[in-house]
């Protein structure tokens, strides 16, 4: 499978972790993952703090992706609502955990969530 990200220089620079568009080549199998949070196993539970509930987010996506036989490098594209606009510092430096230099096409959406314990909501859309 190939993946091509398009960053053309008569564009704004990337953010961190983030392209402006990802291209994924025919034959590939794509997956979309539902918008998570951070709920413990027992789905009633989840932790406090932004850092903990988006921990167990991205662990949620890992086992996942692993269940298609893919990894975080396999996430193409990824939309993130945050409760608050204070939350995006420390969304961006656990995208930076879990990805490392991987940048999908990614959105950022501050809003009021379902839960009011909720922190935090991510989409992603992962192929191989």
């Amino acid at each position: 499978m190939s993946i091509l990200l398009h960053n053309p220089e008569n564009l704004f620079p990337p953010y961190r972790n983030y392209s402006h568009a990802v291209e994924v080549k025919a034959n590939s199998n794509l997956l979309f993952l539902s918008g998570l949070n951070g709920y413990l196993p027992n789905g009633i539970d989840m932790p406090n703090s932004f850092e903990d509930q988006a921990d167990l987010i991205w662990q949620h996506m890992g086992a996942l992706l692993a269940s298609a036989g893919m990894s975080y490098q396999n996430i193409v594209s990824l939309r993130f609502y945050l409760a608050h606009p204070s939350f995006d510092e420390a969304n961006v430096k656990i995208l930076q955990k879990y990805l490392g230099s991987h940048a999908p096409a990614r959105t950022v959406i501050c809003c009021q969530l379902l839960e009011k314990k909720w922190k935090l909501e991510i989409e992603a859309v992962a192929a191989k």
